[in-house]
């Protein structure tokens, strides 16, 4: 309702001496004026500007007979103050202007300024008048005076003899007898037969009083701390006239305050606490409504140390009430209880350093217009006993401060309710929750604006993007947006009294004094009356309301002296000629918009319904207005100002499924109007003969009557519903919100029966749940089951004041308030209220209809931990216990078991068995887990399960667990499995092995150094020439510290029993052929695959079938089969003349291609994920080793362009910047290429080229690959790498290898017929493999021979790592000729011409993805 927003300020009072110090405050009726008392001198303050008017100081002779000064009371037309002093004088002081148009301040405007031409009455508002004092007329009473109140005409003064005066304003008695309080007679109702006992001592009087105009009387508190209430029983005002009532209970008042719309008292309590009482309207008893009082749980360490209460002070808008304690501090409560601010925690009670500082202590206190500013007199007065050492600090003198508030706008204007923005007004701007999204929202179309929302404001989980937009703008970040009031329009019309925002959050509009301006947030313009007299003569009085496009308000017209009723267009000019002007017969107090129906609710206690409908006549658009029923409600409405808000509904008793007519559940069905806090219902009458009209203008129709009114609720400060409707989420938007103060909110929600049973006519078809809630509501977002809400944060500025004397300073006592954005989720509190009820079905219903949402599974977290915690921890035995429906209720929903599990994890252990003895055994609901394949949640179960149960039984569960995590590739969670294990079986804690931060670029058995991205390869590379790398620098065998880790401890039979685990895997995998998937999994989990594969060279490492491989590996590296081009050229590439111009294209190339890649919908792209992402930078090196030939000194190696950003399979482009060579950097080409011109057979040879290379990542994954099993000696598998990727040079090296060392007959033969295999298939199935393998035909030969030769079997040494760099530089030479880039140009494969048949299949599917991801840019120049 209302938040504190910056640091106070404080006004400069002329310092005098302890005697003109100020101590009393008190505002006149219209809050334009403060009287400040000091204990001889009247100062008037005038409010904006804040500034000392004049000042009345008492001669020291008349100081003496009067006595000091004591309490202030402004007659109503505030032309006089009356003064009571302490020996009993009343002075009367005359307001009068001074002679002559002066003002004591006025503005100065630079010359030319518009202010300066023709507004009308801007002296009044702009300038503080001029004014005197006198005193007129002075009234000796002979006894001290206890409390002055201003009573209609009347001043009513009660003084320490137990006598209440009825005084005159003109300072006269008029004859009438001052009335003995002991001749009141007092009883605890009105209705008790005896007249009631009287006040039989002798020296009781009245200590505080206030008058209650809606309850007519007095709320008292006696001397003795009782409390009561005086009425007069018949208008005449004598002491015969006069009854009492008051509660028996209460001995300990120290203060009243009372609220006229609510009509309730506020007695303050010695106690700090604050009993708010209300009259019972049949009995005329005083009832306790609830009390205001600190939480030992809230503040444990000053909740009962507060002293008694000293003032308590209701807001001008009735919302809010402050109250202040003897000890100091100041605390904000709503109406019926919900505590809004206090000033006795946080950073208003301690330091950053954690001392604790003084309370503000408050003498008294004065609302400012509207409740923007509270002014206060602080500080130690000369009367305050407690007064420091440090008496010359400034915080220490008394003086004036202010306090700023923001309230929200349904304090003022409620019938904003229906809306599911958030809206603050302070008095020179405005705060929304709705963002910058506006221009979003603006950009959605106008159908989907009226299917969507027939008036709302978004679907947020609608399918498209622009839609659930809506959700994220209004909980978004913590900010406002804040909108800054129009100076021009504040400076005649301030302050700011009413405020609205359309539907779609997209215009707002502004009430002040006078007239209205609106505002848009997609032109951020703000839109003014262009005429002034118009804007000045019109006085908005019953609140103002969006309807589409065009401003609702009921205003009264100055010059006319006519009540209206106004609809202005938000597009055309401000002018009265654009507006539609209706008149009404009497004062509108409140106005509320229902989809087509303007409500209206006037002084004279009638409703009225307007129709309003668009109307483009002409050029110019309006609204029509028409009258369609008025409703009187005198009967039932004592006093029109006690109605707070009235709006017009669809929700009824019925739920549409029992109407004879289905199309009336969506007529405006009922009228609720909060009376007081009691939240009434009135229905259409439906018991009449029904008749259907056949009417097409629904306006002719004769509307219903109402029935008579039902109280729904008490206590009841503000009411949501909507308009909108949603066959799915019926129960929410059909609900009625209400939010209650203290005892938080309420939901009438609708049940309904099951698919359109008929329902049971012993089931009411509403329910009224209660539930609290942390934040205070300020809207409700109906679908989307949350309430937004504001609350106060404080910022502290002591850290700058080091110094003592600055210590004291206000900045530094009081924090800086700001305004936060919260929201909170209700559901789970709505859904545990149904189940309590037993009506587990509504609950069921009403979360199937929410499941979508994205906070769903925490609703039912939530759910769950509370009734766990409130169960497993209650002392007494629950004899229903509501846990196991709760988890039967879960059960219902796919989400069951991650719920279960992250509640287990967040509740403490102890509870644990009371858990699961409700949702089941753990190791049951782990065994769904894997079942459902949930492995995350299953591994979370698992932590449970080695808490609860023996090691054996969780090492079981575990290696489960990691068998399945290594057939699905899920690497996280293998690691995380590897360490649970050994921590089971060393009894270690549950720590993670520490990772080294940086170490050598070695593979270490897998690729251990990609996934250390702190390495930038290019920075290694700088510093070394290009001729020096190559292919086995980079893969040099591992020193890194994964291989210590697993020998660190190999001894250790848990390591071992992982070992195996992952070696048997690892054989699986071979078995299979998929080594795209043991790339992976030895990079990922650091496998030593090179010594596994020398110790199984000879069982799963080998090949048993060359052909199937062949193909599998095809397939898993997404690499095409070769196809016999239409023109065998000889190709002038392969001297290496014009190396220089491929490598130009490769560069070029490589993007589409490995888009390509990444899109092609292959089954194992998903498990080689992570694997692919990390080789991402070496291919770098890989392709600067291979490709730069010593006869290519001159070339450069350029920068990595992504050195930290982690490099996934989605972003392919990354990788194509960090690899290409050149870079987009022409230098490197040589001179004599740009005369080159390439005919059309070398391009098709070159596209041909292309079109046989898999994408670049697969090359790279391949060599790599070639590279293990190299140093592991499965020459098998290198011959398969070796023809898959065509190059002779590799099945040179083998030979070369296998003739330097001995090498197993057995793998000799294996090759040998695998490759006679080979051949075979190529003549039969793949002819495009032919030309390579004739290539290749010297070299089977030699191995034929060398199988031959081999006689006996030798055991295999693996080839030293100094060894192969000599192979390396010619064959990175000789290979560079076929290490182009696949991909086909699009001109050639629209042609088809170089493409055979076979070819096509294949590479169809490859470039439609590449088309989608990016075009070519293959171009040749």
């Amino acid at each position: 309702m209302y938040f504190l927003s910056g640091w106070p300020k404080r006004l400069l009072c002329p310092l005098g001496s302890p005697a003109e110090a100020p101590f009393h405050v008190q505002s006149d009726p219209q809050r334009t004026f403060f009287a400040v008392l000091a204990p001889v001198r009247l100062s008037i303050w005038y409010s904006r500007p804040s500034v000392l008017i004049v000042t009345y100081k008492e001669p020291e002779k008349s100081s003496s007979q009067f006595g000091s000064y004591k309490q202030a009371e402004w007659r109503p037309d505030s032309t006089m103050i009356a003064v009571s002093t302490a020996y009993g004088y009343i002075l009367f002081f005359h307001i009068t202007s001074t002679r002559g148009d002066k003002y004591l301040y006025e503005p100065v405007y630079p010359k030319g300024s518009p202010q300066m031409k023709g507004t009308p009455h801007f002296k009044e508002e702009q300038c503080a008048p001029a004014l005197n004092l006198e005193m007129r007329k002075l009234l000796d009473l002979q006894a001290p005076i206890m409390s002055l109140q201003s009573v209609l005409e009347d001043l009513l003064v009660a003084t320490s003899d137990g006598l209440l005066h009825l005084i005159h304003w003109e300072g006269m008695t008029n004859g009438r007898k001052a009335i003995n309080l002991c001749t009141v007679p007092f009883s605890a109702d009105l209705q008790s037969s005896r007249a009631g006992s009287f006040l039989g001592f002798t020296d009781v009087h009245i200590r505080d009083m206030e008058y209650c105009a809606t309850l007519d009387g007095f709320a008292v508190v006696f001397n003795d701390g009782k409390i009561g209430f005086i009425t007069p029983v018949s208008s005449r005002f004598t002491a015969e006239q006069l009854h009492g009532v008051w509660p028996q209970d209460v001995v300990d008042g120290t203060c009243v305050a009372v609220n006229n719309k609510y009509r309730l008292m506020a007695f303050g309590c010695a106690s700090g606490s604050v009993q708010v009482y209300t009259i019972d309207n049949t009995t005329g008893a005083m009832l306790l409504s609830h009390k205001l009082e600190l939480t030992a749980k809230q503040y444990p360490d000053i909740w009962n140390k507060t002293g008694a209460v000293k003032l308590v002070k209701w807001s001008p808008d009735n919302s809010v009430v402050i109250v202040t304690w003897e000890n100091g501090g100041l605390s904000l409560w709503s109406v019926f209880g919900a505590q809004l601010i206090c000033t006795l925690g946080g950073d208003f009670a301690y330091r950053s350093d954690g001392t604790k500082k003084d309370p503000l202590k408050i003498s008294s206190m004065s609302w400012g217009a509207e409740g923007y500013h509270l002014w206060v007199v602080s500080g130690f007065g000369a009367h305050n006993t407690g007064i420091e050492s440090d008496s010359k600090s400034i915080v220490k003198q008394p003086g004036i401060l202010l306090f700023q508030f923001i309230k929200s706008v349904l304090t003022v204007n409620p019938c904003m309710s229906n809306q599911e923005q958030v809206l603050l007004q302070g008095e020179d701007r405005l705060y929304l929750n709705c963002g910058e999204a506006s221009q979003i929202q603006s950009a959605r179309s106008s159908s989907a604006r009226s299917e969507h929302k027939a008036g709302g404001g978004k679907s947020p989980f609608a399918d498209s993007g622009l839609e659930s937009q809506g959700l994220s703008t209004l909980l978004g970040h913590r900010h406002w947006h804040v909108v800054q009031i129009s100076n021009t329009y504040l400076e005649s019309n301030w302050p700011i009294r009413f405020s609205a925002i359309d539907k779609l959050g997209q215009n707002i509009a502004v009430v002040g004094k006078f007239g209205f301006a609106h505002y848009s947030l997609l032109t951020k313009k703000w839109k003014l009356f262009g005429n002034i007299t118009q804007e000045q003569n019109m006085i908005v009085t019953g609140g103002l309301a969006w309807w589409n496009d065009f401003i609702v308000l009921a205003c009264y017209n100055i010059s006319d002296c006519q009540e209206e009723l106004r609809v202005y267009l938000r597009t055309s000019n401000l002018d009265n000629a654009f507006a539609h002007i209706t008149k009404a017969q009497a004062e509108t107090l409140l106005l509320s918009v229902f989809r087509d129906v303007v409500i209206v609710f006037r002084a004279d206690c009638s409703i009225c319904l307007y129709s309003i409908e668009r109307k483009s006549d002409g050029p110019n658009t309006t609204a029509g207005i028409q009258v369609l029923q008025e409703v009187s409600m005198s009967r039932y409405i004592p006093h029109p100002f006690l109605v707070v808000s009235v709006t017009l509904t669809s929700v009824s008793t019925e739920n549409g499924i029992t109407l004879k007519m289905p199309q009336q559940a969506r007529d405006a069905e009922s009228i609720m109007l909060n009376l007081a806090g009691q939240l009434i219902m009135m229905q259409r009458d439906r018991s009449g003969p029904q008749i259907r009209e056949k009417d097409s203008n629904p306006n002719q129709r004769k509307l219903l009557p109402f029935c008579p009114p039902v109280v729904l609720a008490q206590s009841v400060e503000n009411v949501w519903t909507t308009c909108r409707a949603n066959k799915q989420k019926r129960h929410l938007l059909e609900a009625l919100w209400l939010s209650c103060g203290g005892a938080g909110m309420k939901v009438w929600l609708p049940l309904f029966p099951r698919d359109h049973r008929k329902p049971h006519s012993f089931l009411s078809q509403r329910i009224m749940l209660p539930f609290h809630i942390n934040i205070y509501p300020l809207a409700v977002l109906f679908e989307d089951a949350l309430v937004l809400g504001a609350v106060n944060d404080t910022l502290l500025y002591d850290s700058l004041y080091a110094r003592s004397s600055a210590r004291e300073q206000l900045e530094v006592l009081f924090p800086y308030c700001v305004v936060e954005r919260t929201s909170q989720i209700y559901l789970h509190h709505i859904l545990r209220q149904l189940l309590v009820r037993n009506l587990g079905e509504q609950a069921l219903l009403l979360a199937q209809s929410c499941a979508a949402l994205p906070y769903f599974p925490h609703v039912l977290e939530l759910m769950l931990h509370e009734v766990l915690e409130e169960e497993a921890t209650s002392r007494e035995p629950i004899p229903d216990p509501l846990l196991p429906t709760v988890a039967k209720f879960i059960t219902e929903f796919p989400l069951f078991l991650q719920t279960v599990v992250h509640c287990a994890r967040k509740t403490e252990y102890a509870l644990w068995n009371y858990l699961f003895a409700a949702v089941g055994n753990p190791k049951d609901l782990f065994e769904e887990c894997l079942m459902a394949q949930d492995l995350d949640t299953a591994a979370s179960y698992l932590i449970i399960l080695q808490n609860m149960e023996v090691p054996a039984v969780s090492r079981q569960h575990a290696t489960l667990l990691f068998n399945t995590a290594l057939e699905q590739g899920k690497w996280d969670l293998c690691r995380h499995m590897i360490r649970f294990l050994k921590a089971i079986g060393s009894g270690e804690s549950e720590t993670p092995p520490s990772t080294p931060t940086a170490q050598e670029p070695s593979s270490s058995g897998g690729f251990e150094f990609f996934r250390n991205r702190s390495i930038s390869l290019s920075q290694s590379a700088e510093n070394v020439p290009a001729s020096k790398f190559s292919l086995q620098k980079t893969l040099s065998m591992p020193s890194g510290p994964s291989g210590k880790r697993w020998s660190k401890d190999s001894d250790c039979a848990e390591n071992m029993y992982i070992d195996m685990m992952l070696w048997r895997h690892a054989r699986r995998l071979l078995e299979e052929v998929r080594l795209k998937d043991l790339g992976c999994f030895a990079a990922q989990l650091g496998f030593e695959l090179i010594s596994w594969l020398c110790r199984e060279r000879t069982r799963a490492a080998r090949v048993d079938n060359f052909v199937l491989a062949l193909k599998r590996l095809h397939k898993d590296f997404l690499w095409p089969l070769p196809i016999i081009p239409a023109s065998s050229l000889s190709s002038p590439f392969r001297n290496g003349k014009y190396r220089t111009g491929e490598q130009l294209l490769k560069s070029q190339s490589a993007d589409p291609f490995l888009n390509l890649e990444i899109d092609a919908g292959v089954p194992h792209v998903q498990r080689s994920q992570s694997w692919l992402g990390n080789i991402g930078p070496t291919h770098h090196e890989i392709d600067t080793a291979s490709s730069h030939g010593p006869q290519m000194q001159d070339a450069f190696l350029s920068p990595l362009s992504n050195k930290g950003d982690e490099c996934s399979i989605g972003s392919a482009t990354d990788l194509t910047e960090s690899s290409s060579v050149v870079d987009g950097d022409w230098t490197m080409v040589d001179e004599n290429f740009s005369t080159l011109s390439l005919t059309q057979s070398e391009l098709e040879h070159i596209s041909m080229e292309l079109a046989s290379k898999g994408p670049h990542k697969s090359q790279v994954q391949l060599r790599y690959l070639l590279h293990i099993f190299m140093e592991a000696g499965c020459l098998d598998w290198c011959i398969v790498i070796g023809l898959i990727l065509r190059e002779s040079s590799i099945i040179n090296q083998i030979v070369v290898l296998i003739q330097s060392s001995e090498v197993d007959g057995e793998m000799l033969q294996n090759i040998k017929t695998g490759l006679h295999a080979v051949d075979r298939w190529a003549s039969t199935d793949c002819p495009g493999y032919k030309p390579f393998l004739n290539i290749i035909k010297p070299q089977v030969q030699k191995l034929s021979e060398l199988t031959e030769e081999q006689v006996q079997p030798e055991a295999f040494q693996p080839v030293p790592v100094g060894k192969t760099p000599e192979h390396a530089g010619p064959r990175a030479e000789e290979s560079r000729g076929s290490l182009g880039h696949g991909s086909v140009p699009p001109g050639e494969v629209g042609g088809g011409s170089l493409v055979s048949r076979k070819e096509e299949d294949t590479t169809r599917a490859e470039e439609e993805d590449s088309f989608q991801d990016g075009t070519y840019d293959c171009s040749v120049s």
